[in-house]
């Protein structure tokens, strides 16, 4: 991989880890205030709730996102980026493009989710 591709990865994914760090800044935010709510009846209880689940399961899917990224940027550094963990081959720069921090090529992704299920 060239030079000019690496730096765009890596300041796509720089970008995307700043984005998921105020996400995240913001659920928190938004959750202590939902604690601090004063929670009138049982219709309100089970709004804040349900909005409680769905803020933990997006920030969930962020953080292992970041932790992703992470992964990803590390990989720069060390100069292995954009080589499947699985085969070893290139993940190809068109995969990169579309999640720049995957770890797998698209027919090892594909063995690495069925063997999940």
């Amino acid at each position: 991989m060239h030079d000019k591709e690496l730096e765009y990865f890596k300041e796509t994914l720089l970008s995307r880890k700043t984005q998921i760090e105020k996400n995240i800044s913001g659920v928190e935010k938004e959750m202590d205030a939902l604690r601090e709510l004063e929670l009138n009846d049982e219709g309100d209880h089970a709004s804040v709730s349900n909005d409680n689940m769905v803020e933990n399961a997006i920030g969930h899917q962020q953080e292992l996102e970041l932790f992703e990224i992470d992964l990803a940027l590390s990989k720069i550094k060390q100069g292995n980026y954009g080589i499947c963990e699985m085969c070893e081959d290139y993940v190809g720069i068109h995969r990169l493009k579309v999640k720049p921090h995957a770890k797998y090529c698209i027919v090892c992704r594909e063995i690495a989710e069925k063997s999940a299920h």
